[in-house]
């Protein structure tokens, strides 16, 4: 059974047994509802509405999920400092900077750091991108310029991967990292996503 405290907004299930228990010492007059009622039904029976609330969401935790449908799929091949190309697979609506975050668990040479964790206050995910797919990508808002101007080995057409959100124009996009970034963690230390 559902139950209904007299706060709106607030529902919880409950035992027969705790039933009692909460009557006793939280002095809760709690209104029984049938379980085929909805949660509209219960609310009403204080005179309030019911209250619904979307799951939460963490940073990067859609770019942790796999594409549901193969026509979501957009691959970005992606050169290392080192000269090795990676083709990677996201999904229409990643982050780039996120992204990147995930790959990195599988292929280490293919990390940003992203310091801000994508706020646009620093320039550590700064990518320069292919020609043809950077005329893809909305122009970019002051602050991501002023953050652009504070980057290691600028290119014309360098961007910030945290400003960067995938589509299916942009499938097959090349993203080259800079010969070497700005680290703003201490020397040695490896950013770990989380």
């Amino acid at each position: 059974m559902f139950y209904f405290s007299p706060v709106p907004s607030v529902h919880f299930r409950v035992s027969a047994a705790g039933t009692a228990m909460l009557r006793r010492r939280a002095g809760l007059a709690l209104a029984r509802v049938p379980r085929r009622a909805g949660l509209a039904e219960g609310a009403r029976a204080f005179g309030a509405r019911a209250f619904r609330a979307t799951p939460l969401r963490c940073h990067g935790e859609y770019e942790m999920l796999d594409p549901k449908r193969p026509e979501d799929v957009v691959t970005v091949t992606v050169v290392a400092r080192d000269g090795k190309r990676h083709k990677c697979r996201g999904k229409v609506g990643d982050n780039l900077l996120y992204l990147f975050h995930r790959w990195q668990r599988a292929e280490p040479d293919v990390s940003l750091e992203g310091a801000c964790e994508a706020s646009l206050a620093c320039s550590t995910c700064h990518v320069i991108l292919s020609p043809e797919h950077f005329d893809l990508l909305p122009e970019p808002i002051e602050a991501e310029e002023d953050m652009l101007d504070m980057a290691t080995c600028l290119s014309p057409t360098s961007r910030l991967g945290c400003q960067i959100i995938l589509k299916k124009e942009l499938d097959g996009m090349e993203v080259k990292l800079p010969a070497y970034s700005l680290n703003f963690y201490v020397d040695g230390h490896v950013p770990e996503p989380h």
